[in-house]
């Protein structure tokens, strides 16, 4: 079961998989997202609205940071710590 970051996490990716799709692609189609789910089968290569609806910054300026996040739960995770760093 997902926390509220990872659920709020998730509905922003859907949000952004359903809007910013060319191809109509919908999440039905790529089925339900959870924390487990491949950030490349959902075409994610930008963090942007996560980090703007947290007002953090992840720094993902090398093939190792993206290397470290390789599904939803890669990136709930380094928003938690992103977070407990400003608190």
């Amino acid at each position: 079961m997902a926390d509220q970051l990872a659920t709020e996490i998730i509905a922003t990716i859907k949000n952004r998989v359903e809007s910013e799709s060319g191809e109509g692609k919908s999440v039905s189609i790529i089925g339900e997202i959870t924390t487990a789910t491949e950030l490349t089968s959902l075409g994610v290569d930008s963090l942007g609205p996560v980090e703007q609806a947290y007002g953090i910054k992840i720094d993902m300026n090398s093939a190792d940071a993206w290397s470290n996040l390789k599904n939803v739960g890669d990136m709930v995770e380094a928003v938690r710590v992103l977070l407990a760093k400003e608190v």
